[in-house]
């Protein structure tokens, strides 16, 4: 439906006073002469000024949050094409529908914009809705048994892989052996990672398969565990030794990669995941995506950080950015590795391992020329950091790399950013560099990390609160597979700290909560603005994406204990509806 306007006064257009004075007859000629030029339209090469748009979807008689300040509440929203056209009240944005608008009755419901997570791992993602799951194995029994019924359905010589296992959970929190598998499954190659992905347990099959043994080196960046009081290899390998059995393990054919991006895109619409940052996205995945994209199923938009391998070739030939469906963001580069697995890099001896400090997964001089000379390319850099040290010393390098390259927006990241050193906090807000962080680690790990580093470097573990009072940027994620994608259980994090076993019921350091609408925002507007995307996504403005989600519960308004309640009811992405609950009625 389009409004016709009168074209502007030009050459061959008339003017009311060209009326006056005329005989009726003339009068009438003259008359229909200017009726037949409007409907005509504007001479060939002039444009018609704007008529009155008019909306193909609207939203009405919601609660709408729209994280945008200019007017950060509405009752209802319109969305054209793949665009927001505007919201407002519903007598506002009903100007805008047409006989043809679909209009939706919220019946109050509270609409956000889309969640956008900093930091996922999208294809292992999708992968793991397929693999054996061992996350919540209650003890070594558990696992091993878990790990024999899965076997089971699987055609022979087939790897076991995925698993994100967590022996904190069990009594005596040992670490899984090769010999432990072997009792359950010594018939064919287990390789399954614990949950923060930064050490595998290998059973005796897949050692042999990689070759690793008692004379295998540990290669810089990793560790092997080894057999007490031997240098046989105990089946656990750390960070960097990982690679010792990945790379024996058979590659994912073109089709399946596909298919965990398919499976990974519908996961992530069932929880109102309307756009990923994916950390370390190799160039078969990226080449499975596009494959995705093509036939319309990528139905997520995703932001790729392709690893740190690739950034001299990036920096050299960097890609189009034009796509906002898919598109290369930046680089992704490991400082250590993690708390679990006690190689995060710590100033100070871990408390439950005094031997250890934790260890540089990237060597320092090759992390200094990728800040320094990535940056210099306009490369934007997304680090791993997670211990004391191993933060203050990235930090260290982005100072480094402003001072050579001088000012400009470049949005450093340091992702994770678990445990920062006090003296840190002043830096990252004097750097501009961003605080990716993910709340769902804090309430896992909260059960155990005392007694990885002590009760007083845990003050500053997970610290949302200070990040914020500082005025340091947070972008928030889930880091799935790692911890789930569901961004409620990441509000509820950030807003309550319980930790999963129930022993912080007030919040685990109660001090570093933030609020629901400062975890909501970062869920979104700082997401968007980690990825320098705030001009088209993380919130409901004019003529911003119409990334949407509709949920049961309205956030803003339950008590904060009760956010795990809220399901995901609507989730658009570019004004198409890509999940919808069996439990929405207009």
């Amino acid at each position: 439906m389009v409004a016709h306007t009168l074209p502007p006064h030009g050459p061959g257009s008339f003017d009311r006073a060209d009326l006056d004075g005329k005989n009726p007859l003339v009068r009438l000629l003259l008359l229909l002469a200017l009726l037949a030029g409007a409907c005509a339209g504007p001479p060939p090469g002039e444009r018609n000024p704007s008529p009155i748009e008019v909306a193909d979807l609207v939203l009405r008689n919601g609660r709408i949050w729209t994280v945008d300040p200019a007017r950060p509440e509405a009752e209802a929203v319109a969305v054209l094409g793949d665009r927001i056209l505007a919201a407002g009240s519903d007598a506002e944005i009903l100007r805008l529908a047409g006989p043809r608008t679909r209009v939706l009755d919220l019946r109050g419901r509270r609409v956000l914009p889309g969640f956008h997570d900093s930091h996922v791992h999208f294809v292992a993602g999708g992968e793991s809705l397929s693999e054996v799951d061992l996350k919540d194995a209650e003890d070594e029994e558990d696992f091993g048994e878990r790990l024999r019924e899965f076997s089971a359905g699987l055609h022979p010589g087939a790897w076991i892989l995925g698993g994100n296992w967590d022996h904190d959970r069990w009594p005596g929190g040992r670490l899984p052996t090769a010999a432990l598998v072997d009792r359950f499954v010594p018939d064919r190659p287990v390789w399954v990672t614990r949950y923060d992905g930064h050490m595998s347990v290998a059973n005796g099959a897949a050692l042999r398969a990689a070759g690793v043994a008692a004379s295998t080196p540990d290669p810089p960046g990793g560790v092997i565990v080894r057999k007490e009081g031997s240098q046989e290899p105990a089946g656990v390998l750390k960070d960097a030794a990982q690679a010792l059995v990945e790379r024996v393990v058979p590659a994912a054919t073109p089709g399946e990669i596909e298919a965990a991006v398919e499976a990974a895109a519908t996961h992530a619409a069932r929880l109102g995941v309307t756009a990923v940052q994916d950390m370390g996205t190799s160039e078969e995945e990226f080449r499975a995506m596009e494959a995705v994209r093509a036939r319309g199923r990528l139905t997520v938009r995703v932001l790729a950080y392709l690893p740190f391998s690739r950034w001299r070739a990036l920096a050299a030939a960097p890609p189009r950015q034009g796509d906002p469906q898919l598109r290369v963001a930046g680089i992704k580069a490991y400082a250590d590795g993690s708390l679990g697995s006690t190689t995060a890099l710590f100033f100070e001896p871990y408390a439950d391992a005094p031997a250890e400090r934790g260890l540089r997964v990237t060597e320092p001089d090759a992390m200094r020329a990728l800040a320094v000379e990535g940056d210099g390319a306009g490369l934007r850099l997304a680090i791993h950091a997670i211990g004391d040290r191993g933060i203050s010393e990235i930090l260290d390098d982005f100072e480094a790399a402003t001072a050579r390259n001088g000012a400009r927006d470049r949005r450093f990241r340091i992702e994770h950013a678990q445990h920062v050193a006090p003296k840190d906090f002043e830096r990252f807000a004097r750097l501009g560099v961003i605080a990716s962080m993910q709340p769902y680690h804090a309430i896992d790990d909260g059960r155990w990390a005392e007694k990885r580093i002590g009760k007083e470097r845990c003050k500053t573990t997970y610290a949302f609160r200070t990040f914020l009072d500082r005025g340091v940027r947070l972008a928030i994620g889930a880091d799935w597979t790692v911890a789930p994608l569901d961004p409620i259980a990441g509000l509820d994090a950030a807003v309550n700290r319980r930790t999963l076993d129930g022993a912080h019921p007030a919040g685990w350091f109660p001090e570093q909560r933030i609020s629901v609408r400062e975890a909501i925002e970062a869920y979104t507007m700082g997401s968007a603005h980690a990825a320098f995307e705030e001009s088209r996504l993380g919130s409901i403005s004019k003529g911003k994406l119409a990334d949407l989600v509709v949920l049961s519960e309205d956030l803003l308004s339950i008590p904060p204990g009760e956010i795990p309640k809220a399901k995901v009811l609507l989730t658009l992405v570019g004004g198409k509806v890509v999940h919808r609950d069996e439990a929405f009625r207009e």
